[in-house]
């Protein structure tokens, strides 16, 4: 049996460690392997990070490292002292970490200075913009991982033009897994008189029933940009819609600083949980978003998406047509709304729903190279 440490810090990592933690569980994969499950505290908000463990069936972390905020090198300093020394404790035989946060990176270089074999989930991505904190951490960690489990032939592309061959995998995404699934479980729920939305404070049943935009903020390119930020409020304040606008905490602190306001059609929510979220997105008319995931999320659910920067890593959705990069500019955010519309056409660009199942089949084989 292989023990494997799963490393998780924040909500992308939560909905993608879902969809393995709970086959690892399964009958089918549990004499198979082993997971200890660690949990950095790099989303720290009860909101943003213990809810989403109760309401996906994620296993309680074994290990939950409180890191908290900080600056990135603290953060990412704090994480490998910590991650090392429950390496040396635990030995895992695979250090598992998904996406491109602080947590992603720090988990991959603590795994390859002790020898560990590192496996890494939606690898390959590259938004080409290297002042995206992001960028570094995938970049860094796909050339120190053994198993690169891509999401598209692009990645593999990209992971190729570096030079990157030996361990790569074309699995499809693992959010496709987690939203076919928990979509599922979502329509269970309100087959049983369940509805989440109700009791969210600013959430009418007007507004609910409204041809309503979602809408996210949370990108440092964004936030950490006074002028960014401004224009794309004012933005939102233009758009002749309701938007429903889930608040980060530390984008919510920011806004509040500079004396930003909302106009009465942007109605500002406190951050959701996964299926609530979810809920919305299968609702709303379109997005916009500067959120990585969300843009997968959208397309999944045939929604346009504006996203609110220069560049993706998602350049499947942007060819398409489903997804216009407009940045932080005011008047294109406004201008690409009025003309957005579904296209004729939709391609199933992130596999089949079964990532997970490849993933565990493919770590339950031998490695094709020496670590």
């Amino acid at each position: 049996m292989k023990k494997i440490l799963t490393i998780v810090g924040a909500r992308p990592q939560f909905v993608k460690a879902a969809v393995v933690s709970r086959l690892i569980r399964s009958d089918e994969w549990k004499g198979h392997f082993q997971e200890i499950l660690l949990h950095t505290g790099q989303h720290y908000d009860d909101n943003m990070s213990e809810v989403f463990f109760q309401e996906m069936e994620i296993p309680k972390p074994d290990y939950n490292l409180n890191i908290g905020s900080g600056t990135h090198g603290k953060m990412t300093g704090e994480m490998l002292i910590k991650i090392e020394e429950v390496l040396i404790n635990e030995k895992p035989d695979i250090v598992l970490v998904y996406g491109d946060t602080n947590s992603t990176m720090a988990g991959a270089l603590a795994a390859s200075k002790l020898h560990i074999p590192i496996a890494h989930v939606e690898a390959g991505l590259r938004s080409f913009w290297k002042l995206m904190p992001e960028e570094q951490n995938r970049i860094l960690t796909d050339h120190l991982a053994d198993w690169l489990f891509c999401p598209t032939d692009t990645a593999i592309i990209n992971l190729k033009n570096e030079g990157v061959t030996n361990g790569v995998y074309h699995t499809g995404d693992i959010m496709l897994d987690a939203s076919l699934y928990y979509r599922e479980k979502l329509k269970k729920e309100k087959a049983a008189g369940i509805n989440r939305l109700k009791n969210i404070n600013g959430l009418t049943a007007e507004i609910l029933n409204s041809e309503f935009i979602l809408a996210t903020v949370h990108r440092a390119e964004n936030t950490d940009n006074n002028e960014n930020l401004k224009n794309i409020l004012e933005a939102f304040n233009n758009i002749e819609a309701n938007i429903i606008l889930p608040l980060h905490p530390r984008t919510k602190k920011i806004i509040s600083e500079n004396g930003f306001h909302f106009s009465s059609n942007v109605k500002v929510i406190e951050p959701i949980g996964y299926f609530e979220m979810l809920e919305l997105e299968m609702n709303c008319k379109c997005i916009l978003t500067d959120s990585g995931g969300v843009q997968k999320e959208a397309y999944f659910l045939k929604k346009p998406c504006i996203t609110l920067r220069e560049q993706t890593e998602w350049v499947e959705t942007v060819e398409s047509g489903w997804n216009k990069l407009t940045g932080a500019n005011k008047q294109k955010i406004t201008d690409t709304f009025n003309t957005i519309s579904k296209p004729k056409k939709y391609a199933q660009l992130y596999g089949n729903g079964k990532t997970g199942n490849s993933i565990l089949q493919l770590l339950n084989s031998p490695l094709s190279k020496p670590c």
